[in-house]
């Protein structure tokens, strides 16, 4: 039962984590080639994961079904939970609803094979209220129903990488620009964002430490793995260079369809069409569940209300609400703000989390129990690791 709750505590990481952004990856990180972009995914896997230990460690300080506004609260007072808000409700419905509109056009196609034709409206509904009900029950739900997508999700990738691999060429893997890497490390560091489920995570592990610990280790190196593999076969089949290159496909204005036929043209194999396409849909429903049960505990955390009957639901409609309505009457408004995410991200995952570990440790002297290793030598630099990665994406805004 332990190791079984150790696994479903890792799928909730990796599936929260590993979503329809591995597909963008190899594009995003085109310019910089395969060798650059691993290193890249190094130090960001490094920032993120230690960036999650810290905040299991500042959870870990207050009583169980604590969340990120307590967090901030108990250690940065009011401008904390203020930030806390804000970057998290402006990431997570960004990402809910791009979700939302993904698992719309899903659902759709696959009523229409069966025959069955709804309108896009129904559809978004429809796909809501099925996953939504899964977040509704909670966390061991979540877990059981993130299992079963996750089994078909690794079966998927791994047809993929294996179906793909004999078509690499190493020419492919040679090269890159080195100057391009600051327009790629807000993906590469989203794609390690799953450390706000981490409180969540406390309350399904009851406070075990070292199985809090290894779950992250484990759940934080697989989409690690994943992601460097998953770079190799397709930077290793797509030239970066040309008219149907990967850096073509970067500019173009629907870059995962259009990377989905080039595979197709590629490999003239239906086969690997369908297995992209079925691992997109169980992406965007493993990261969903992620994305959701995280932001319904913050969202009882902020509110102070338990999960529980009517209040329950509350939290559930302010959770599914917003993102439902900004897929159905803004569908371009999520596309701009998922377009800052990397400054979310970093924020509310980097340097909040090392501001409250600072200011427990060293100014309100409130920390006791686990400590992560580094100091204040990790601290420092995960705060201009922060900096940087705002900076530079506010820069690249204007």
């Amino acid at each position: 039962m332990n190791m079984m709750r150790l696994l479903g505590g890792i799928l909730l990481i990796v599936g929260t984590a590993v979503g329809g952004g591995l597909l963008a990856l190899p594009i995003a990180t085109a310019q910089i080639g395969f060798f650059y972009s691993t290193l890249l995914l190094f130090g960001c896997w490094f920032v993120m994961t230690a960036s999650a230990f810290l905040i299991l460690e500042v959870n870990l300080w207050l009583p169980r079904n604590n969340n990120l506004v307590s967090m901030a609260k108990a250690t940065l007072g009011l401008p904390g939970q203020v930030v806390t808000w804000i970057t998290n409700l402006l990431l997570f419905y960004s990402l809910l609803a791009a979700y939302i509109a993904g698992g719309t056009d899903f659902l759709r196609n696959l009523l229409t094979n069966a025959d069955i034709h709804i309108a896009s409206p129904v559809a978004s509904i429809l796909f809501t209220i099925i996953l939504g009900s899964v977040v509704y029950w909670g966390i061991r739900t979540i877990d059981y129903v993130n299992r079963g997508l996750m089994i078909v999700k690794f079966t998927s990738y791994f047809l993929l990488v294996i179906l793909i691999l004999p078509h690499i060429s190493a020419t492919n893997l040679s090269g890159g620009e080195l100057p391009y890497i600051t327009g790629s490390i807000t993906v590469a560091l989203t794609s390690f964002g799953f450390a706000t489920i981490v409180p969540s995570l406390r309350v399904y592990f009851h406070d075990d430490k070292s199985k809090l610990r290894l779950a992250i280790m484990i759940g934080s190196l697989i989409p690690l793995i994943c992601y460097i593999l998953w770079n190799l076969v397709i930077m290793g089949m797509i030239s970066r260079n040309g008219d149907n290159g990967l850096i073509a496909i970067l500019h173009s204005g629907r870059s995962t369809s259009e990377f989905v036929e080039q595979l197709h043209v590629l490999l003239q194999n239906n086969t690997i069409t369908y297995i992209a396409r079925l691992f997109t849909s169980i992406c965007l429903a493993t990261s969903f569940l992620g994305v959701s049960l995280g932001l319904s505990d913050f969202i009882a955390d902020g509110f102070g209300v338990e999960r529980h009957g009517w209040k329950n639901l509350f939290v559930i409609v302010v959770t599914f609400l917003p993102p439902l309505v900004i897929a159905l009457y803004y569908p371009g408004a999520f596309v701009k703000a998922l377009s800052y995410a990397g400054i979310y991200v970093a924020i509310l995952m980097v340097l909040m989390p090392a501001l409250m570990v600072w200011q427990g440790r060293y100014r309100k002297k409130i920390a006791n129990g686990y400590q992560v290793m580094g100091g204040k030598v990790l601290l420092i630099a995960l705060i201009v690791a922060s900096i940087i990665v705002v900076g530079q994406s506010v820069v690249s805004m204007f």
